[in-house]
């Protein structure tokens, strides 16, 4: 399969975390994960509440949400769903994705974790990883997130990391109105407030699927912070 999906031979590792595309088993294991829980049922962190759906359907929405980004994949749009292991135990989700990367150079993130896992700086270290990847593997200049006002592990997350508030958006969840703050980060902020090492391994032959080609100059080489 690699040879035809590079991407999985991706793997990009922290102290204490590996982030890679799962095995069918694994992501069966992350959406039974889901269906435990991710938040407190009193508010709602996603604009697409999809953690309000009954927990085997929210177990199935999951996998279909993995499947169909593997499906929809194109170097003009992506977003590459890393499951997230401490210890070989599946922890949660991290989405690092992009439209017209090779010409605008800018990526998002989105993430989750189980409950369990929670409040113990793992989401610190996933953001990390995707960010290196982003600046150093794929040579991105700027990178975005956003959360809801009532949403502070993510902005305490975010600001770690150096991201300046850039501007807010209005949504409907839930039927009420909801206040987005959008979170803007650039490669000089990022140099500055990078602090968690990371590596990569497998990045080379995937960068087509990225819109990059090998000269670049984004990860010709394996990269190590």
């Amino acid at each position: 399969m690699i040879d035809h999906w590079p991407l999985v031979g991706l793997r990009l590792s922290t102290p204490r975390l590996e982030l890679r595309l799962p095995s069918e088993d694994e992501l069966a294991e992350l959406g039974e994960l889901a269906a435990e829980g991710v938040h407190e049922p009193d508010r709602m962190p996603f604009l697409v509440p999809w953690t309000d759906l009954p927990p085997a359907d929210r177990a199935r929405s999951v996998v279909q949400h993995h499947w169909l980004r593997r499906g929809n994949w194109s170097p003009e749009n992506w977003a590459l769903n890393l499951v997230v292991f401490e210890k070989d135990q599946v922890v949660g989700l991290q989405t690092i994705a992009a439209r017209d990367f090779a010409m605008l150079r800018e990526v998002s993130t989105a993430s989750w974790l189980g409950a369990p896992f929670q409040r113990q700086g793992i989401g610190t270290e996933m953001r990390a990883a995707v960010l290196h990847l982003a600046f150093v593997g794929l040579n991105a200049l700027e990178a975005m997130s956003g959360a809801f006002e009532d949403n502070a592990s993510s902005f305490t997350v975010s600001m770690k990391h150096g991201y300046e508030l850039d501007g807010v958006e209005r949504h409907v969840v839930r039927g009420q109105p909801a206040i987005m703050r959008r979170l803007r980060l650039t490669r000089a902020r990022w140099q500055v407030h990078q602090h968690v090492p990371v590596s990569v391994v497998g990045l080379p032959p995937c960068l087509p699927m990225f819109g990059l080609l090998d000269d670049s100059g984004a990860g010709r080489q394996e990269s190590t912070l």
